[in-house]
C-alpha cells in the first residue's frame, strides 16, 4: 500500500485571503470624512465617487452610516467621557 505524499501548503484559498488581508488599505478617520463629505456634497454620484477613491459603495454607506449616527448622538448629548 502507498502513501500518499503529506502536502504542508495552505490551499489556494487561503492564499489569496492573506494576500488579500496583507493588500487591504487601511484608510484614516481624516480620509474616511472626506470621502463621506464629498458624497454627501453631491457633485459625483456615489457610484462615480467610490471608482475614485477605490472602494466599494457598500463601504461607502457604512461609512456613512456611521458618520451621521455619531453626528446625531453627538448634536443629542449622548456622549460619554472617558474618565482618565
Amino acid at each position: 500500500m502507498t502513501k500518499k505524499p503529506v502536502t504542508t501548503k495552505a490551499p489556494a484559498e487561503q492564499v489569496v485571503k492573506d494576500i488579500r488581508r496583507a493588500t487591504r488599505k487601511l484608510h484614516s478617520s481624516e480620509e474616511k470624512i472626506r470621502i463621506v463629505l464629498s458624497g454627501l456634497r453631491g457633485d459625483d454620484s456615489i457610484a462615480e465617487l467610490c471608482r475614485k477613491e477605490g472602494i466599494a459603495q457598500s463601504l461607502y454607506y457604512s461609512w456613512s452610516k456611521e458618520f451621521l449616527e455619531a453626528g446625531k448622538k453627538r448634536l443629542a448629548g449622548d456622549t460619554a467621557r472617558q474618565a482618565t
